[in-house]
């Protein structure tokens, strides 16, 4: 797979010259370079998925393939004849003078300038090459995931062929991946992991990674759809540049009615569709730096509503609740902020820094090893100088010592002849003892030089360890921050419990209200009744009252004949007086004379009517 690739960062697309069938990398600048290093990763993936021939090339018919899907995929008109033209025929076969590379630069992706759906070209370049590479099993992933872990890979790996993942990028990567799960993160199994990584001297692969993450090494305990649902998320976050989703509601602008929509926000637009299956999709909201969010009062029966204006619209929104629309608020702020500050996506701006930030570090490291070195050598020189002086030192000493023999043995014989030659050698003695106090005292010069690189070397090592004790404690620092987040979640997880008690709490308010709303009914029923019998008993004594006055106007009738007859009595046979029974009690009178009834009977009748009314009320 790495055999047919090669890198040429300095070389332009015109200039790019390689072997036939080989996919030579080039490079650029701007806009333009930036998509063409994000279209490359996955065509460097399809085009070595390819297979070669005894020689190692790629034959013609696989590139029209693979042209024509590019091509497809990019919304970008395909020239067949282009492509004849780039890879001609000769007696070896289809051989190419120019390379793949010049051919893909100036008719494929110069000419990418509309839109086009990146899934799917992802998706086809990885068609290519998982059928080749990916080992399927035992993974514990889908092969959905691991495309989208292919695809993150892609957006993480650095620009250099074949394409790796730093362990750097895979700690970032796993990190993310452990808290989409909701799991601790495990510092020490991947410190362990990244040693073997650092004897290797090279990053991972795309297959090695996806093997990494298929194995549940950093997963263990997680089942398999926890899994996928996290690196769906790392997907959407990083790849497609989801900063934030949800449900919201939105006011319309002709008929101000208010929709629940699942919005989606990104570096420039914020988009809203149907439902969370992105399929059915109703409108952009275009952000840009002179965009303004704000907060509004509750109106409308809405509550949590806040406000995005844009050049041409505004739009209302209204969210769920205080916390929701907090972090909408700050979200949209800071897309907006970003593109004041002209920073397409926060996440490839971040991939950027960490990547400056590696680059930087190596070079400080690479310059504290090559001082290190050149202080070594410069140690080592002044060893070896020492050691000349030590050897010069010693030559004379023995050359002197061995004077100092020859002129013991001829002293006696030539005391007298020679004595001012001896005063002479005694002269050479005391030059040559100069000599030798001077190279004494720059060895002892030589001798402070090395402590002083010694002490040099002593403080370069503190140094180190300081920098380790500060990238300890600020590991620590993440660990804390971690734990904090868990609390975090633990209380946001008890809030959210204390609300459904709430809820179950005012359920059985309105089942009781219910209740009571009901034996209200069943009252006011038994009131009615007792009202329809009261009016009932009321025209009773209406008519219990008429039947008395009928009576009493023929008792009136009655007496009136009986008082006729006894004047025609007393008229015709003279004082006749009948003789009656008279009443125990004394009688009654009335308006109308003498009562029918006497104040027994009155009290009696009082008595049982006033408990039918009492009976009445109760009822």
């Amino acid at each position: 797979m790495t055999g047919r690739t090669c890198q040429s960062p300095g070389a332009s697309a015109a200039s790019g010259v390689c072997e036939a069938g080989t996919l030579c990398l080039v490079w650029g600048s701007g806009d333009a370079m930036a998509l063409k290093e994000e279209l490359l990763k996955p065509i460097w993936h399809a085009f070595t998925a390819l297979d070669v021939d005894k020689c190692g090339k790629v034959s013609k018919s696989q590139l029209k393939v693979l042209s024509h899907n590019l091509c497809t995929l990019l919304n970008v008109p395909h020239d067949p004849v282009a492509l004849e033209e780039h890879f001609r025929d000769d007696d070896e076969g289809p051989v190419s003078n120019q390379g793949y590379m010049p051919y893909l630069d100036k008719f494929i992706l110069d000419k990418v300038h509309g839109e086009f759906d990146k899934v799917e070209f992802y998706k086809m370049c990885w068609t290519l090459c998982a059928k080749k590479y990916l080992v399927r099993s035992p993974l514990c992933i889908s092969e959905d995931s691991a495309f989208k872990v292919w695809t993150i890979f892609n957006f993480l790996s650095d620009d250099k062929y074949p394409l790796t993942i730093v362990p750097e990028e895979m700690e970032y990567l796993l990190r993310k991946l452990t808290e989409a799960m909701g799991s601790g993160w495990q510092q020490a199994l991947f410190e362990d992991y990244k040693i073997g990584l650092h004897n290797q001297q090279r990053g991972l692969s795309v297959w090695e990674l996806i093997e990494l993450i298929g194995s549940g090494q950093f997963s263990k305990g997680t089942d398999s759809t926890t899994v996928s649902m996290a690196i769906n998320e790392v997907f959407n976050e990083l790849v497609l540049d989801v900063l934030k989703q949800g449900y919201l509601w939105k006011k319309g602008h002709k008929r101000k009615n208010w929709t629940e929509r699942w919005f989606v926000l990104k570096p420039n637009v914020i988009s809203y569709y149907t439902s969370e299956d992105l399929k059915d999709k109703k409108g952009d909201i275009i952000l840009d730096g002179s965009c303004l969010v704000e907060s509004l009062p509750d109106r409308d029966g809405k509550k949590c509503l806040f406000l995005v204006k844009c050049v041409e619209k505004s739009f209302e929104i209204s969210a769920s609740d205080k916390k929701k629309k907090q972090e909408w608020i700050q979200d949209i702020q800071t897309v907006v902020n970003l593109k004041k500050m002209g920073v397409a996506s926060p996440h490839r701006d971040a991939r950027h820094k960490r990547k400056a930030q590696r680059e930087k570090l190596q070079a400080e490291q690479e310059e504290l090893e090559r001082r290190m070195k050149d202080l070594q050598t410069s140690n080592e020189m002044k060893q070896q100088e020492l050691e000349q002086v030590r050897t010069q030192l010693r030559e004379a000493a023995a050359r002197a010592e061995l004077e100092e023999r020859k002129r013991h043995d001829t002293h006696m014989e030539l005391q007298d002849r020679f004595r001012e030659e001896l005063q002479r050698e005694q002269m050479i003695r005391q030059q040559m003892e100069e000599k030798v106090a001077q190279k004494s005292s720059e060895l002892e010069q030589y001798l402070r030089r090395v402590r002083e690189l010694e002490e040099m070397y002593h403080r370069l090592q503190e140094a180190l360890d300081d920098e380790k004790q500060a990238r300890l404690e600020e590991e620590r620092a993440r660990l804390l921050q971690t734990r904090l987040l868990e609390e975090e979640a633990a209380k946001r997880a008890m809030l959210e419990d204390l609300h459904k008690e709430q809820e179950m709490t005012i359920k059985m308010t309105e089942a009781e209200k219910k209740e009571l709303e009901s034996m209200q009914e069943m009252k006011e029923k038994a009131l009615q009744e007792a009202m329809q019998q009261l009016e009932q008993l009321e025209r009773e004594r209406i008519a219990a009252l008429e039947q008395y006055e009928q009576v009493k106007c023929n008792l009136e009738m009655a007496t009136s004949k009986t008082r006729s007859w006894k004047d025609k009595v007393a008229q015709h046979e003279g004082l006749i007086r009948l003789i009656q029974p008279g009443s125990k009690n004394p009688g009654l009178i009335t308006n109308w004379g003498p009562a029918s009834f006497t104040q027994g009977e009155l009290q009696e009748r009082e008595k049982n009517w006033q408990e039918k009314k009492n009976a009445t009320s109760l009822e």
